[in-house]
């Protein structure tokens, strides 16, 4: 979307462009929108994408510069391309050298980005989301517009730092609320109470199925021109990272497919809540492992959403709802996906979906399913989509009349997001590894551009 639009879609969306537009609009600040698109994680974009945006942006900052006061920059922070392994900062050098040295340049940036000195050279601050779940997107930029007003008005001259602690952990380990992480990003979020002049602290844990050098933690503080507080809080906070690397990567929390579909049945049994089984390793949304699982151990009941393979919703749409079909789905996105499984049963949902996210992370955001179906497959639902989703909040079920309480078991395919909803449906979660593009054991990955003589878990240095 571009122009008008990129404000007026996001305004009251859980996103850091909604956070901007929030703040924009209580300050009076006259906007103009430029471009807005996005992708989900999955293989590295192309250079030809890259170079499409980058110039759309660019032009666009170009053409209104002698209307503007300041930009704010809504990245991801851990996108590549074919050839570039930190698009984002290129993105940042390329809009500093359209506005000059002078024009305030703010970032919001998600708490998966890949960051080093290189992006923080190009922009006055940062500021990055504090929790994942990504609750607070929005809340992010608000963070971030709040500082570029405070600098138009001549109230703050933000300095930053940036500290790496030389630490990876899959995204399964990210999540802010399991601990210790919750108390590091509970300490950074306490710090600027306790340091007049610290405007913000971000812990980013980076997103390691990213193959880049600035891959894994790092610590961003923002200050109002001490740049001695700030590298004494980054430092300080990349140092307990460091310390506590062995708790933060969790891999005893991992099942194998057999055993944890085994262990889902046998704890459903007597469980007042659904067992959440986690596919996490899934990147596209159509790994079948686990739905395999179910099948071969004979699950009585359970509920799978957002299963994508365009060509199978199409197949249960031409044959209707009430029909009996038996169709091949999922597993086709490349072959470490599950391969397809047979879903034979009856269609209880045909046609196009669109809604309103109202879970607390994408709350507000228009989702859009396309044409898709639900299959009662011997008590396993599956509903299958054309278009990628993570299922995340209860909308998957109550959008097609079921409820969460009534499956025993509920199969996901996601990484931390889904906690901020699962953890209060479930029973308990549930996390199993199986052999896609996602694995919890990042020392089974072909790194070419990690510093593995630096970093945990490869290196494991005091």
């Amino acid at each position: 979307m571009v122009g008008e639009a990129v404000i007026s879609s996001h305004r009251g969306v859980n996103r850091v462009i909604g956070g901007f537009v929030k703040v924009c609009e209580a300050e009076g600040v006259e906007m103009i929108g430029i471009v807005s698109s996005g992708a989900g994680a999955a293989a590295a974009a192309t250079d030809e994408a890259f170079d499409h945006y980058c110039k759309e942006i660019c032009e666009g900052i170009a053409k209104v510069k002698g209307r503007i006061d300041g930009v704010l920059l809504c990245l991801h922070g851990a996108m590549t391309t074919v050839t570039r392994t930190d698009p984002d900062a290129d993105i940042v050098r390329e809009v500093r050298r359209i506005v000059g040295k002078k024009m305030p340049i703010v970032l919001g940036l998600d708490y998966h980005g890949n960051l080093d000195g290189e992006t923080l050279k190009h922009c006055d601050a940062l500021f990055g989301y504090h929790y994942s779940p990504h609750t607070d997107m929005g809340e992010t930029g608000e963070r971030a517009a709040r500082c570029l007003v405070r600098m138009l008005r001549g109230e703050i001259k933000p300095v930053m730092a940036i500290a790496k602690p030389g630490v990876m952990v899959p995204s399964i380990f990210s999540a802010t609320n399991l601990h210790p992480l919750a108390d590091i990003v509970a300490e950074s979020l306490e710090l600027p109470k306790r340091f007049p002049g610290l405007i913000d602290v971000t812990v980013f844990a980076g997103f390691s199925y990213a193959d880049v050098p600035n891959c894994g933690f790092s610590v961003v503080a923002v200050t109002d021109g001490d740049r001695a507080l700030a590298d004494r809080i980054v430092n300080g906070l990349s140092d307990t990272i460091h310390g506590l690397r062995h708790q933060l990567y969790k891999d005893n929390l991992v099942l194998g497919m057999k055993e944890g579909v085994a262990l889902a049945l046998r704890k459903s049994n007597s469980a007042s809540k659904p067992i959440v089984l986690l596919e996490h390793a899934d990147r596209l949304n159509d790994s079948t492992h686990l739905l395999h699982e179910l099948f071969r151990q004979n699950a009585p009941k359970a509920f799978v959403p957002y299963l994508w393979d365009p060509k199978a919703a199409e197949a249960a749409i031409k044959a209707g709802v009430g029909a009996d079909v038996e169709i091949m789905a999922g597993g086709h996105s490349s072959d470490r996906a599950g391969g397809p499984v047979k879903l034979k049963g009856k269609v209880l949902f045909a046609g196009e979906k669109e809604f309103t996210s109202t879970g607390p992370v994408g709350r507000g955001r228009k989702v859009r399913l396309g044409p898709m179906a639900v299959i009662d497959a011997g008590g396993i639902i599956v509903s299958v989509t054309s278009n990628a989703e993570t299922a995340l909040d209860e909308d998957c079920f109550t959008q097609f009349g079921f409820k969460s309480e009534d499956f025993p078991i509920i199969l996901l395919r996601s990484k931390t997001h889904f906690r901020a909803v699962y953890e209060k449906v479930a029973e308990e979660i549930l996390i199993v590894d199986t052999p896609d593009y996602g694995p919890a054991d990042l020392t089974t990955l072909p790194y070419k551009h990690v510093p593995k003589d630096r970093v945990f878990p490869f290196t494991d240095t005091p």
